[in-house]
């Protein structure tokens, strides 16, 4: 589920702790890194046990509706099938998800209230009056409207608030989180370990992310001096230290990471530089980077390998 740009920002966001916090060892660093990577995935079980939740409020809807002392014929053709069509039920019936929400106390983290709520907003909701009462309902109308109830929760502030003050890096991570919901309900319905893909890869995640941790704090000084030359008028002191970090980091990818192109790394770090560094930055990464990967290349310490790496 962790793209190389989520694991960039993490490693970088290390960095940045291991320059500030001189008590802060490097192992411990490397131990809150994978945390962070840990903390991904629970940030998609969180999300996706919500919104089964909320969907599985619509059976405690239609009790509601029957146990009423002069139910009308609406509350009487009620159906909730919001939680009880295949799909979702291919979620809320998954052993292996369940074990995993187990696992890492998701449940813990929810509030029954909030989710009667976010329920009770969609319910008013045309789109989904229109779909309980509907007899002829697709797998098609299932998915458009777990959708519809996944994009309801996204624009509500408390949902977004409740991401943000149960993990940290929420901001970081909402659009990778988003994202992978939506590819899960487009894809139901699920096969037993579907979660499987979402957790987090090792290539990614070790071989890129830990290593171009490592190699960054470790080769700090020899990565200075190779940057250094290339700042011109550029007092090195005056340099945002986010974007020293971004360089030495583009630097070890650019000769260490044989099979991501060159011109992807320049474009990854212009992009993290422009999120979370200065409004100038961005171009000040693009340049300096622009200078090392021509003198690198000169020198012979960028070596691509795969079609259509070697040029770029």
């Amino acid at each position: 589920m962790l793209s190389r740009r989520n694991v960039r920002i993490k490693v970088m966001q290390m960095l940045y702790s291991l320059g500030r916090d001189k008590s802060l060892k490097f192992d411990e660093a490397m131990l809150r890194y994978r945390d962070k990577v840990t903390k991904s995935f629970e940030l998609y079980l969180f999300n996706l046990l919500y919104l089964i939740r909320v969907a599985e409020y619509a059976i405690l809807d239609a009790e509601s509706r029957r146990s009423k002392l002069r139910p009308s014929e609406e509350d009487k053709k009620f159906n909730a099938k919001l939680a009880t069509n295949p799909l979702i039920v291919s979620l809320s019936k998954n052993e292996g998800l369940y074990r995993l929400f187990k696992l890492y106390k998701t449940e813990t983290y929810l509030d029954e209230d909030h989710i009667r709520s976010f329920y009770n907003e969609f319910s008013k909701k045309d789109e989904y009056i229109q779909y309980v009462y509907n007899d002829t309902n697709s797998d098609k109308d299932h998915e458009e409207m777990l959708l519809a109830l996944y994009r309801h929760l996204c624009a509500s502030e408390l949902y977004l608030e409740l991401n943000d003050d149960k993990f940290s890096q929420w901001e970081d991570d909402e659009s990778l989180i988003i994202g992978s919901i939506k590819k899960t309900l487009k894809a139901l319905p699920a096969e037993m370990s579907f979660f499987d893909a979402y957790k987090p890869n090792a290539e990614a995640t070790v071989d890129f992310g830990e290593l171009l941790l490592r190699k960054v704090h470790h080769e700090d000084e020899a990565l200075l001096k190779v940057i250094e030359p290339t700042l011109r008028n550029w007092d090195v002191e005056r340099v945002a230290v986010i974007d020293m970090i971004l360089l030495k980091m583009a630097l070890v990818e650019l000769m260490t990471f044989k099979s991501i192109p060159s011109k992807v790394t320049l474009n990854e770090f212009v992009e993290i530089a422009k999120n979370y560094s200065t409004d100038k930055s961005k171009d000040f990464i693009n340049g300096i980077l622009d200078r090392l990967m021509k003198q690198l290349g000169e020198e012979g310490k960028i070596s691509k390998e795969g079609r259509g790496l070697i040029s770029d």
